[in-house]
């Protein structure tokens, strides 16, 4: 299991948690360290569509209009900390954000 994000989010942390005190075996992606791979941000974006991208976020209020107006890989390639997190892949699985019922089917 794959959970990305940044090491400062407090969701990610919740979810990090929550998941090794289930006994999942869990990697953290630091996406500041560690970037996303053009094939990474593809991959997120076709699981999720718009919904990858934090339009609440203060990173992509900063955005200048091109930005804004660009494709979410582009967003999300241009300023990895736009992206909603965490992302986490189980497998074949994919999840994006946490709450209960994310929280329920990975640790249940």
């Amino acid at each position: 299991m794959i959970l990305y994000g940044i090491p400062t989010c407090d969701t990610c942390k919740k979810a990090l948690k929550a998941l090794q005190q289930a006994g999942k075996d869990v990697t953290f992606r630091d996406i500041r360290a560690t970037p996303l791979t053009q094939g990474e941000v593809d991959r997120i974006v076709q699981e999720f569509g718009d919904r990858a991208v934090n339009r609440q976020s203060t990173t992509y209020r900063s955005f200048n209009d091109f930005l804004k107006a660009s494709d979410p890989e582009a967003q999300i390639m241009a300023q990895p900390t736009v992206m909603k997190r965490p992302v986490i892949q189980d497998g074949d699985r994919w999840f994006l954000g946490w709450d209960s019922a994310t929280e329920a089917a990975l640790t249940g």
